[in-house]
C-alpha cells in the first residue's frame, strides 16, 4: 500500500518557483542520488494507481454455468430425477460438475496468461539521478526525481516544471480541452487555478507533443491529481476480440441447427421409427446429442490458443498488446515499414562529407574512431584549417546535439540519436575533443527536431557572441539558408545535386548550417527569425547498414504473399539503395514521395499504392493516408512507427506495430504490437505465429463438429432404418466429456505446420468454415456413423444384448475420436509424416481418455453409471479396427487435396 505523503500534499506548486519546489523536495536539478531514491520509494511506495484488480474466482466459475447448454442440462436433471431416473441425473450433475471445473480451470489459466501481457511493456521514463541520465521504470520514480520530457513521451508523474522549450503538452484526459497547453516555467500567483491553467506544471498521463521539458516529480502514484480523481491509466485492456466474436455468433448459428435436428430425433422417435424407446429416452437423447453436437468448449480454447501465441510472439520479440491482432496477423498482405532501425542495424556511420564543391571520404565503420577524412578528389588528408567550413560543418554535427557517447570497456554505449551519434564520431575522426569544444561553445538553448519543422537547432555563446547551429534534411534546411561561408550566395542546385549524388550511393544525407544571432535577439524571437539568412557549412552523408534477417524476411514475407513497403523520411534516391539491397520491390522499386502524395486526391492515391514499394521523404500525416488508401484497396495493413505523430496511422492500420527501443509512449499506446528489438524479422515472426494461431483454432474446430456430427449421423441413420438406438443418453453425455475435455486444448498447443508462411494470406472475411473444413467435418462424422452402425448391428445380429452392442458402438466412437485428434494435428499433411513427440500434452490428453473409458468398462461402480459391460480383449480390436477406417479416409482426402486442391489466391 502506497503510504501517505504527508509533507508534500496540499501544496501549491505552481505558486513557487522553480528553486522553491526543489528545495521543498530537498532536491536538486542534477536529481537526486540512487540511495536516496531508494529510501524515497520505500517511504512513498510505487509509483501506479494501486495493485490490478485481482480476478474474481467465484464470478469465473458461475461463468462456466451462464450457458443455455447448461440450462438445458440442469433441467434435464431435474425432470430425470422428477421421473424417478435418479442414476441418470446423476451422470448429468457429475457431468456438469467435471466440465465446469475443466472450463473454469483453462479459462483461469489464459486470464493469468493474458493479464501477463501488461508487464511485459512496461512504460519508462528518462531521469536526471546523481547528474547523469538513465532510463527507469516509471514504478520506481519518487518525489524529488528530475523527469526529462520530450516529444511522443506521456508524463509519468506530476511534475513542476524547471525547464521547458516549445513545450506543448495534450491534457484533454484531465480538462477536456481539445487544444494542448503551451508550458512555461514561470511562477504563478493565483492559487485556486484550474488544472488547465496551471502552465507551470504537467499532470501524470498527459502527453508532450511538442517540444522539451524537464520537470520535479512533486507526486507519485495516488497522489496524483490523476490518481486523486480515479483515472483507469492501465493501457492493455481485456477485450472480446473479433474472433470471439465471430466464434460467438457461429456457436448460436450451430446452437439452432443442433436443436432443430434434436427436435427432429424427437419428432422421428414419437412416430415410432426407434422400437423399444420411451418418450423419455426420446427426450433425453435429443438433449444428449444438442451437447453432444455443440462446440461449447470452443470460446475457452479461442482464448487459450491467442493466449499461447501470444507468449510464442513474446519469446520471439513481437510483444502483444491487443489480442485481436494475434487473428488479424495471420491475414496481413502488407507491411509498411520504417526503414531506420527496422530494416537497417540503426548503426550510423558518416561515410563522407561535402563542403564548398569537394567530397570527402571518412574512413571507419560504427562508432569505433579508428578511421580518417580524406579528399576523395586527390585521396589526401583532409585539410582542417581554423574556421572553414568543413570545420564549422564537423562542429555543428558534434555540438548540435542532444545525445552522447561514452565508452564503457572499449565498447560505444549511445544515449540518444544513433545518427547524432555518428557525427560526433566523425568529428572526434577529425580530432575535435567534445569536451573542449563543448567548453568553448557551451549550449545555452535547444529547439528540438519537429517534423513540421524539418530541423533542429541549438544556441551556443562564444567569446560574448552567440550562434545557432542548425541540422536537418537538405530541403527543408537549404530553404531557408541564403550564404555560404564566403559570402557568395548559396548554391541550391549544386547542393542538392551532391545531396543525390550521395543518396544514390545509399547514404543518408543531412544539411548543417549556422548562425549568428543579431545583437539583443533572444533565442526566444530567433525560432520565428529561422526563415534567412542561415550560412551552409555542408551535408554529411551517413549509412545504415541494412539487417541480413530483414532480406531474409523480406522475402520470406513475398514466399506468404505478403508485400513489403518502406515507408522513410529518407530521400528518395537512398530509400531505393536501400530497397534494393534488401530486396524490397525488385531491383527499381516504384517510389512515391510526399510532395507526389501532395498533390493526389484520394482516389487517385488509392490507384497509385498499389504497386509503390518505397514512399520517400513523407511525414507521419502521409502515413496515415498511405494506410487509408492501402486498406480501401481491400489490403490488410500492418503498419510500424515510432514518433508521436505516427500514433494516427498506427490506430488506423489493421495491426499498429510500435518501436519498442525508439518508439515513444503515445506510438506504443496506439499500437497493436510492440518490437521489443525494433527488427523487421519480428514482425514477420509474428505473422507466422499469427497463422499458427488461427491454423490451431480451425483443427480444434474440426475435431469438435466432426464428432458432433459423428453422433448425430448415427442416431438419424438408426432412427430412419427403425432400429433401437445405438447410445442411450448416458453415454452419449459421457462421450462429450472423454472425447473433448482435453484433446481439443491439447491441439491448441501446436506447432507450426511446414510451409505455412509457403501459402497466400488468409481472406479476412472468410467464415470460420471454409469449404474444404466441412467438407471433412462431413466426411469423418459419415465414417464415425457407418463405423457406429456397423459394430451396433453386428453386434445385434450376433445375438448379443442391447447394452452390449451400445458398449461396442460407445467404445468404437471413443476410438474414433481418438484417431480423429490425430487427423487434425494438420489439415494437408500425413499423420505418418508428423513428428508426434512434439505435443506430449496431446499424448496425456489421449491417455487421460483411454483411461477413462476403462474406467467405465471394468470398474463396476461405473459400468452401472454409464450402463456399460466388459469387453473382451477381441472386442476391443474390433473397435480398434473399424475406427481406423477413420484415419484412413482422412489420409485419401489429403493425399487427394495435396495432388488435386489448387492454390488459392488467398487461404480460405
Amino acid at each position: 500500500m502506497q503510504q501517505k505523503q504527508q509533507n508534500i500534499t496540499g501544496i501549491a506548486w505552481h505558486t513557487l518557483s522553480a528553486d522553491e519546489a526543489l528545495k521543498r523536495l530537498e532536491s536538486s536539478p542534477q536529481g537526486l542520488t540512487p540511495n536516496e531514491a531508494a529510501r524515497r520509494l520505500v517511504r512513498f511506495g510505487p509509483n501506479d494507481l494501486g495493485e490490478e484488480e485481482g480476478l474474481d474466482r467465484l464470478k469465473l466459475l458461475l461463468d462456466q454455468i451462464k450457458s443455455p447448454l447448461i440450462y438445458i442440462l440442469l433441467a434435464a436433471a431435474g425432470v430425470t430425477a422428477v421421473l424417478d431416473h435418479v442414476k441418470d441425473a446423476l451422470v448429468i450433475l457429475a457431468v456438469i460438475l467435471v466440465n465446469t471445473a475443466l472450463g473454469y480451470w483453462q479459462e483461469l489459466r489464459a486470464e493469468k496468461s493474458i493479464r501477463a501481457l501488461r508487464g511485459m511493456v512496461k512504460a519508462r521514463a528518462w531521469v536526471l539521478r546523481d547528474g547523469k541520465e538513465q532510463e527507469i521504470e516509471n514504478a520506481v520514480l519518487v518525489p524529488g526525481d528530475i523527469v526529462l520530457l520530450a516529444s511522443g513521451d506521456r508524463v509519468p508523474a506530476d511534475l513542476r516544471l524547471i525547464r521547458a522549450t516549445e513545450l506543448k503538452i495534450e491534457e484533454a484526459a484531465l480538462t477536456g480541452e481539445s487544444v494542448p497547453a503551451d508550458k512555461a516555467t514561470a511562477t504563478l500567483d493565483a492559487i485556486d487555478l484550474p488544472a488547465g491553467d496551471r502552465a507551470n506544471l504537467a499532470f501524470m498521463s498527459t502527453v508532450v507533443v511538442a517540444g522539451r521539458g524537464r520537470g520535479v516529480v512533486t507526486a507519485t502514484g495516488r497522489a496524483t491529481l490523476v490518481g486523486q480523481i480515479a483515472e483507469d491509466v492501465r493501457t492493455v485492456s481485456l477485450v472480446k476480440t473479433p474472433l470471439q466474436d465471430k466464434f460467438d455468433r457461429f456457436a448460436k448459428r450451430l446452437g439452432l441447427a443442433v436443436l432443430g435436428m434434436s427436435l427432429l430425433v424427437f419428432a422421428l422417435g414419437l412416430l415410432g421409427l426407434a422400437p423399444g424407446v420411451t418418450g423419455m429416452d426420446l427426450f433425453m437423447t435429443a438433449v444428449a446429442m444438442a451437447v453432444a453436437i455443440i462446440p461449447e468448449g470452443l470460446p475457452v480454447v479461442v482464448t487459450i490458443t491467442m493466449a499461447i501465441g501470444v507468449s510464442r510472439m513474446a519469446k520471439r520479440n513481437a510483444v502483444i498488446r491487443k489480442l485481436h491482432a494475434v487473428e488479424t496477423l495471420g491475414s496481413t498482405t502488407v507491411i509498411c515499414t520504417d526503414k531506420t532501425g527496422t530494416l537497417t542495424r540503426n548503426e550510423m556511420t558518416v561515410r563522407a562529407l561535402y563542403s564548398l564543391g569537394r567530397y570527402f571520404d571518412v574512413s571507419g565503420s560504427g562508432y569505433e574512431l579508428h578511421g580518417s577524412i580524406t579528399d576523395r578528389q586527390s585521396g589526401e588528408p583532409a585539410r582542417l584549417p581554423s574556421g572553414s567550413d568543413l570545420e564549422m560543418a564537423l562542429r555543428i554535427g558534434l555540438l548540435c546535439t542532444e545525445s552522447s557517447i561514452e565508452w564503457v570497456d572499449g565498447m560505444a554505449a549511445i544515449k540518444g540519436d544513433p545518427t547524432e551519434a555518428a557525427l560526433i564520431v566523425a568529428a572526434m575522426k577529425a580530432n575535435m575533443d567534445p569536451e573542449r569544444e563543448r567548453a568553448l561553445w557551451p549550449t545555452r538553448a535547444v529547439i528540438p527536431f519537429e517534423s513540421h519543422r524539418g530541423f533542429m537547432a541549438t544556441l551556443h555563446e562564444r567569446n560574448g557572441h552567440y550562434y545557432v547551429f542548425l541540422k536537418g534534411g537538405p530541403e527543408k534546411l537549404l530553404d531557408i539558408c541564403a550564404l555560404q561561408r564566403s559570402q557568395v550566395e548559396c548554391g541550391h542546385e549544386e547542393v542538392l545535386a551532391a545531396a543525390e549524388e550521395l543518396a544514390r550511393e545509399g547514404l543518408r544525407v543531412l544539411s548543417l548550417g549556422w548562425k549568428e544571432l543579431p545583437h539583443g535577439m533572444s533565442f526566444e524571437e530567433l525560432t520565428e527569425e529561422l526563415a534567412q539568412g542561415v550560412i551552409f557549412a555542408g551535408l554529411a552523408a551517413i549509412i545504415d547498414p541494412p539487417r541480413e534477417e530483414a532480406a531474409e524476411a523480406v522475402a520470406g514475407c513475398a514466399r506468404a504473399g505478403i508485400r513489403t513497403a518502406m515507408i522513410t523520411g529518407d530521400h528518395v534516391v537512398t530509400a531505393k539503395a536501400i530497397a534494393a539491397q534488401i530486396g524490397i520491390g525488385g531491383p527499381e522499386p516504384k517510389t512515391l514521395t510526399g510532395r507526389e502524395i501532395e498533390v493526389l486526391d484520394d482516389a487517385q492515391l488509392r490507384e497509385r499504392v498499389a504497386d509503390v514499394s518505397v514512399f520517400a521523404r513523407v511525414s507521419p500525416r502521409h502515413k496515415l493516408r498511405i494506410a487509408q488508401a492501402l486498406m480501401a484497396s481491400g489490403e490488410v495493413v500492418a503498419m510500424t512507427g515510432d514518433g508521436v505523430n505516427d500514433a494516427p496511422a498506427l490506430k488506423a492500420a489493421h495491426i499498429g506495430v510500435s518501436m519498442g527501443r525508439t518508439g515513444t509512449e503515445v506510438a506504443k499506446e496506439a499500437a497493436d504490437m510492440v518490437l521489443a528489438d525494433d527488427n523487421f524479422a519480428s514482425i514477420f515472426h509474428a505473422v507466422e505465429e499469427g497463422r499458427i494461431v488461427f491454423e490451431n483454432i480451425r483443427k480444434v474446430t474440426l475435431y469438435l463438429l466432426a464428432g458432433g456430427a459423428g453422433i448425430l449421423l448415427a442416431i438419424l441413420s438408426t432412427l430412419l432404418l427403425g432400429f433401437p438406438l445405438p447410445l442411450n443418453p448416458t453415454q452419449i453425455i459421457w462421450l462429450n466429456f472423454v472425447t473433448g475435455a482435453l484433446q481439443d486444448v491439447a491441439l491448441a498447443f501446436e506447432e507450426g505446420e511446414p510451409g505455412i508462411l509457403d501459402q497466400p494470406p488468409r481472406n479476412p472475411k472468410a467464415g470460420i468454415l471454409s469449404g474444404t473444413l466441412l467438407r471433412r467435418i462431413l466426411l469423418i462424422g459419415a465414417v464415425e456413423a457407418l463405423g457406429v452402425l456397423y459394430v451396433f448391428n453386428t453386434a445385434m445380429a450376433a445375438g448379443r444384448s442391447l447394452q452390449e452392442a451400445r458398449t461396442l458402438a460407445l467404445t468404437t466412437l471413443v476410438c474414433c475420436e481418438i484417431f480423429q485428434v490425430f487427423n487434425c494435428r494438420s489439415l494437408r499433411r500425413s499423420v505418418f509424416r508428423m513428428n508426434h513427440l512434439h505435443n506430449p500434452l496431446l499424448f496425456a490428453a489421449i491417455g487421460l481418455a483411454v483411461l477413462a473409458q476403462l474406467m467405465v468398462l471394468y470398474v463396476p461402480q461405473l459400468e452401472w453409471l454409464v450402463r456399460t459391460v466388459p469387453l473382451s480383449g477381441f472386442d476391443l480390436l474390433m473397435c480398434l479396427a473399424v475406427a481406423s477406417s477413420v484415419l484412413v479416409v482422412s489420409e485419401v482426402d489429403k493425399l487427394a487435396m495435396r495432388r488435386f486442391g489448387r492454390r488459392p489466391s488467398r487461404m480460405p
